[in-house]
């Protein structure tokens, strides 16, 4: 059987509605590839566990062979490429869970099967500290040669595959929609450059729209993927939480970055963190807890953990320094709190500023 017809045949069992991943998977292990399946009669197919006697009918009929003729045009037509669970490109640690998508469809480069890598997941609404943390992380990961999985969602998702490309990392995005849709709208431009620096990949059929239930369901790939899973930052009911009681489920690690105890965008890592996951501050916390070699230490990790600059400072430089912190600061209150003038905290600011040490936000408010 040619390639083109593999394919097909695939599509055919794919797309029967009711036939979910578990059974396919019993299906294929018992009998075979699709083209043995269809040639089974109604008693091998019924001796599968959790077979309907309606679904053997219609794998029977073939029933659904110009559906995937159509769907496969579709997918080529946006540059798609189908991975079978039996492919020899077939991320193994996926193959591994309880119930992996038995076809991924994927955009991009191809995926490399010996990377480490780390999921990084959190709010959609992130605070500065959150999303400068996820793509802090994200980098360090990548500059020590290990790859981040994330949902390409607004927010820490975004920041993480941000954070993975700069440092010249193999990003995967996992999207809870048809591989052909882009959404958020507002990410079309880092859809794009993943498509070229990495890879975006979904179980879902082209033109599935973003529909809520997409979402938690997408997100045991991220976490399949992933040798360990990190939150960002998340509250107690995030889509996050379930990723990582996944992650737990899957038997791979979970990580927390802390947060304020003041921030309620933060309960839900501060809840992980007090059922064990394991608090980390920057990526050599994540890949030495693997045992990872990769490429050498990456430095701070979560903005402002430790000390250093990047030009000796003067008295003055560094009280300003000291009272940003990671969380931003009205410049009123720099002035109240460093007893200074204005013009002086303004200038000082400014230098900063330039020299990427600060950075300021709207309404004259500064952080790290």
């Amino acid at each position: 059987m040619n390639a083109h017809d593999k394919k097909i045949a695939w599509l055919s069992l794919y797309l029967i509605p009711g036939l979910g991943n578990t059974v396919l998977k019993r299906l294929i292990e018992k009998l075979g590839d699709p083209e043995v399946v269809f040639k089974a009669d109604l008693t091998e197919l019924m001796n599968v566990e959790g077979m309907r006697r309606d679904i053997a009918k219609k794998i029977m009929n073939r029933s659904l062979s110009t559906e995937a003729e159509e769907e496969l045009r579709n997918a080529e037509r946006c540059h798609a490429r189908i991975i079978a669970y039996t492919d020899p490109s077939y991320p193994a640690f996926l193959r591994e869970i309880y119930n992996p998508p038995m076809l991924l469809y994927a955009k991009g480069r191809e995926i490399p099967l010996a990377q480490t890598f780390v999921g990084v997941v959190g709010s959609r609404n992130p605070t500065h500290y959150g999303r400068r943390a996820a793509e802090t992380i994200a980098f360090g990961l990548a500059s020590r040669g290990a790859g981040v999985v994330s949902g390409l969602a607004r927010g820490i998702d975004s920041a993480a595959h941000r954070g993975c490309l700069r440092g010249n990392g193999f990003t995967i995005a996992v999207v809870g929609t048809g591989i052909d849709v882009v959404y958020p709208a507002s990410n079309k431009e880092l859809f794009r450059q993943i498509e070229v620096n990495g890879v975006i990949v979904s179980e879902f059929p082209t033109g599935t729209p973003p529909e809520p239930k997409n979402f938690p369901i997408r997100n045991r790939i991220i976490s399949g993927l992933s040798r360990g899973t990190v939150v960002v930052e998340a509250t107690r009911n995030s889509g996050s939480l379930i990723t990582a009681s996944l992650a737990l489920d899957q038997g791979r690690d979970v990580f927390a970055v802390p947060g304020s105890i003041d921030s309620f965008k933060s309960t839900g890592t501060h809840f992980l963190i007090k059922q064990g996951a394991k608090l980390i501050e920057n990526a050599d916390d994540i890949l030495d807890e693997f045992g990872f070699a990769g490429k050498g230490t990456v430095g701070r990790g979560i903005p402002g953990a430790t000390g250093g600059t990047h030009w000796n400072m003067d008295e003055f430089e560094k009280k300003v320094y000291e009272i940003i912190g990671d969380y931003p600061m009205h410049m009123d209150n720099i002035v109240r709190l460093g007893k200074m003038e204005v013009g002086k905290v303004a200038g000082i600011l400014m230098k900063m500023e330039l020299e990427g040490v600060v950075k300021q936000l709207p309404g004259k408010m500064f952080v790290r």
